[in-house]
């Protein structure tokens, strides 16, 4: 696997962007300079992220989340902690 996140990834198992090595890994995001930790899917060519909201479910029983449009920064945490 390279030192570079993929350009599109999903936590959720059911998304064709679901990827369990990289997610294993650590995949950290910065999105327009802050670090988010409640980050449910991403896609840097596009530039957005989708953002949980709280507790709070959609009908599914899934967790409500909101697509917010801007710089998307992915890394991986383990390189992040070798370097710093």
């Amino acid at each position: 696997m390279s030192d570079a996140p993929p350009d599109r990834l999903s936590v959720d198992p059911d998304s064709p962007h679901y990827d369990e090595a990289a997610l294993s890994r650590g995949v950290g995001v910065r999105f327009n300079g802050a670090e988010k930790t409640n980050v449910e899917e991403y896609c840097v060519s596009e530039g957005w992220v989708r953002l949980a909201v709280g507790k709070t479910l959609d009908r599914r029983g899934r967790q409500l989340t909101i697509k917010y449009s801007g710089k998307v920064e992915p890394y991986f945490q383990d390189i992040e902690a070798k370097q710093g």
